[in-house]
């Protein structure tokens, strides 16, 4: 006969917690895909037919593998260079109303009339643009007609990959590529690094010839470093701001895509160059 002044047992499994369902979810997963035949693989309709097995909503497995498609590898700013300039790479993401053929189509409209870019290529599911070079565009840039800072004409190539969620919803990926501005502002900063260096030596050299001004010497070798410093940290932070603007002018585009609203109020003289260059 039990003992009535013990607690009764139960069976009742214990509730996992959100952590350890992820980890159940993440090491199945892994058991699942190291049973595929790797010269097989699993298809869209396959995942999501598992994804459903284990209570996953295909609507979720289908914004999953348009992440994965549209993912950008963005590389951390690391090291002094890193430290100095910033990265390399602007990117942003977002799911937005239409398919992907007609996202792309306004994308490019956006791009070639309020960013002063061209198309570059387009390939399946992806386009990239880069900055028009020509007289006139570059014309309209420098003196902003537009009115505006067509922060995303100085990348070196501006990409967007659109993948379809559903019918009726497209997940967009926005990426901006500054390498090349990078590596002219990195040229830069070694520039005038080299000058200061050189500099401040000569400057300090002074203090022991015969019959100089030591302390005069001390103080302008001192003033060129520090000035030398100064024009490095300069250079470092109008690199970040480009980096910067680049990142907040992907996400406009994708403002605009998500709620679309009024267009910009177009400028006669930048219409006018626009219409003259087409």
């Amino acid at each position: 006969m039990p003992d009535e002044n013990l607690p009764a047992s139960s069976n009742a499994p214990i509730p996992l917690t959100r952590a350890a369902i992820e980890r159940v979810l993440s090491r199945a997963a892994e058991l699942n895909v190291g049973d595929l035949d790797a010269s097989e693989g699993m298809s869209e309709a396959q995942l999501v037919a598992l994804g459903q097995e284990v209570g996953i909503s295909a609507s979720h497995v289908r914004q999953a593998l348009a992440e994965e498609r549209t993912r950008v590898d963005v590389q951390p700013a690391s090291g002094l260079l890193g430290s100095l300039l910033g990265g390399t790479t602007a990117a942003a993401s977002r799911i937005v109303p239409g398919t992907p053929a007609v996202v792309l189509e306004r994308l490019d409209q956006w791009m070639q009339r309020e960013e002063l870019l061209r198309p570059k290529r387009r390939f399946g599911d992806r386009m990239t643009w880069e900055a028009r070079r020509d007289l006139i565009g570059s014309l309209q840039a420098g003196l902003n007609f537009g009115g505006k800072p067509y922060a995303l004409s100085r990348a070196t190539e501006i990409g967007a990959t659109a993948v379809a969620i559903d019918a009726t919803r497209t997940l967009v990926s926005l990426d901006a590529n500054l390498a090349d501005s990078r590596r002219g502002s990195a040229i830069g900063a070694a520039a005038v690094g080299g000058v200061g260096v050189v500099g401040a030596a000569v400057l300090s050299a002074l203090i022991v010839i015969p019959g100089g001004y030591p302390w005069l010497a001390a103080v302008l070798g001192s003033t060129w470093a520090a000035g030398a410093g100064g024009a490095i940290y300069g250079i470092g932070r109008a690199q970040k701001a480009k980096l910067h603007r680049a990142q907040l002018g992907l996400e406009q585009v994708l403002d605009h895509l998500e709620h679309g609203g009024a267009e910009r109020r177009g400028n006669t003289i930048s219409d006018l160059l626009t219409a003259i260059t087409r």
